[in-house]
Parts: C-alpha cells; structure tokens; sequence
C-alpha cells in the first residue's frame, strides 16, 4: 500500500463524500455546542469511522475536538455511559444491556453488520455442537459473549447451561485454541483474518455473510442521552460526520487504514487492512436498526441477559429521528 499523507487523507475524504453527495448544509441551525468527545480505541470494526470521523467533524464546525482514548470498546462504552464522553461506536449486544440496565444512553444508528466470525475444533461443525464444549470469549458481557450467547439462544440452546464460558484476554484464549484447549474461540478482527490465513480451525459461523446475522447491524452509534437531550443540532451533525465517515471506510479501505495508522494503530497489520475490505459499510443506508434492536433484544430476553422486552428497549434506549433526515439528505 503506498504510503498516504495527511493532506492526500484529507482529499480522498472530500472525494468520498462527494460521491454519495454528502454536503454542508449553508441555511442550517447554529450548533448549541462546538465541543464534542468522542470514543478512541484499538479496536477496527466500530473504531475506524470513529477515528475517520474525528476531521469530518471539523467540517461539521466542531471546533474543540476531544477524543477520549480508552483500551477497548467496552471501556469505551462505558465512558458514554458515565458522560465522559458524547459518541462512540460499539457492538448492540453490549449497548442492549445498559439501556437494560437504565444507563443514559441512546441508539442512534446502525453501522455495518459482521465483525465476529465463529471458529471452531473436530467435533464442532454447528452452533448445536457447541453444547458441553469449552468456548473462549474475553470476559462474560463482552461483545463477543453476549453475540454468540444470543446465536445459540436462537438455535434452541441454554447459553448460561449448555456452554463452557471460558474468559480470558483475547490474545491467550487464542492461543488456547491454537493449542486445543478449548473447543471454540469467538474471534474479533483482526483474528479471524489471521486464523483463516494460517489456517487454524475451521469456520462454524461468520456473521458477515451468515443469514440470520448477517440481516442485522453488529455495531451501532450510540450517544449520551443528555447530549441528544440538549444538543439536537450537534447531534445530527455528529451523526452526519459519523455516517459519512463509515461510507468512506467502505469506498476507501486504504485511506481508512492510513487514518488508524496516523493516530499508531494497526501499522503494519496486513489483516487489519483484509478486515476493513471485508466489513459492508454500506449497510448503514439499507438496512433498518430498529429490525436489528428488536431481534436481539429479543434473543438476549430468551437467554436471560436482558430483563426489558425489545419494545421497551426501544421506547427507552433509541432515537432514530436524525438518522431518518440523514438517509434522505445523503443519497448516494
């Protein structure tokens, strides 16, 4: 890949929104605040239009730029939900449970679907066979937890029961499964590029191209309620800046990649790069959030996670007023 500098990043950003017609609207309401904070972590799925977004909301007229630099995207998550930060983009399965749990925060539009790929041993060739088997995640809660607690819950199995939880950090249960220690392993780019690569494994269930999951957003933007609350101008600027900047992860791969390089993440990684080509940004315009939000509140109801039923999750947890203008000013 030939090496992007920021004047070149910034050009390409410009094209990019110029061919969905994206554009600053002259007549529009002042902003009611000119700071925002948003969420900045390693990770690629959610994060990379997070970090592409950060010179996007420039434009938008966010002039006190915040970026709140957290390890994971959990931790991100929780930094909305504790008000130290406005934005961020995180797994729905994750968001479910805090909107559960009465935290103040609000969905605001889905980002692309996939992420998580399903890898498994012998003797694992379906999500039924996963009953009795020792499965890795990172910690019970994570993303990768409750996604793959809600896929077998689907196909009639007891996630709290029929599986072997075994939580560790993500590089060691890996490692395990290399090693054959445990029958299964949720991976989260760039693992599953790097496990298909070598090969390791075998494929069970990838959720970018699988039906069910695959009709349904992994990630999703979600936001402090009380900036919604106060700030509905800033909101659907930052909304606009966000989507944008997930249209240019996907026509753009390699500038998104460069982006993340900038700020010192993923430099170097070949299946970063594989990762982010792979993800259909594109989805944001096609399909509906609130379909996603209520399948898998649904699931996570069945599972005993959540306590709420979807139609409250919904009531509650979701605002999807700005994405809907959004959709109609930003044909492609």
């Amino acid at each position: 890949m030939r090496s992007v500098n920021r004047r070149d990043f910034l050009g390409g950003v410009a094209g990019a929104a110029a061919l969905f017609g994206a554009r600053m609207a002259v007549a529009e309401p002042r902003l009611e605040t000119t700071t925002i904070r948003v969420v900045e972590v390693p990770e690629i799925c959610g994060a990379t239009p997070m970090i592409v977004a950060q010179d996007l909301l420039k434009g938008e007229g966010f002039t006190d730029m915040r970026p709140v630099k957290r390890p994971t995207g959990l931790e991100g998550s929780n930094s909305v939900a504790r008000g130290e930060a406005d934005f961020n983009i995180s797994a729905v399965h994750q968001l479910l449970t805090r909107i559960d749990a009465g935290e103040p925060i609000v969905l605001l539009a889905g980002v692309h679907v996939g992420c998580f790929e399903l890898f498994g041993r012998e003797g694992v060739r379906s999500l039924r066979d996963l009953k009795g088997k020792r499965v890795g995640v990172t910690t019970l809660g994570s993303g990768r937890h409750l996604f793959l607690a809600s896929m077998v819950t689907h196909v009639g199995l007891d996630a709290r029961r029929d599986i072997e939880w075994v939580d560790r950090p993500a590089a060691e249960a890996m490692r395990m499964f290399t090693r054959g220690e445990i029958d299964a392993f949720m991976g989260f780019p760039p693992e599953p590029q790097e496990l298909r690569a070598k090969p390791i494994g075998h494929v069970v269930v990838n959720t970018t191209t699988d039906k069910p999951w695959s009709q349904y957003f992994c990630c999703e933007v979600v936001a402090h309620r009380e900036f919604v609350r106060k700030y509905p101008v800033a909101t659907k600027r930052a909304l606009r800046a966000l989507m944008k900047a997930t249209t240019i992860c996907g026509l753009e791969p390699e500038r998104a990649i460069q982006a993340r390089n900038d700020k010192g993440y993923t430099s170097g990684n070949e299946y970063a790069l594989q990762a982010i080509k792979e993800l259909p940004y594109a989805r944001w315009r096609e399909y509906n959030p609130e379909d996603t939000v209520r399948f898998y509140a649904l699931r996570l109801h069945e599972a005993g996670l959540i306590k709420s039923s979807p139609k409250k999750i919904l009531t509650q947890g979701t605002d999807w007023r700005f994405l809907d203008e959004l959709k109609k000013e930003l044909k492609g």
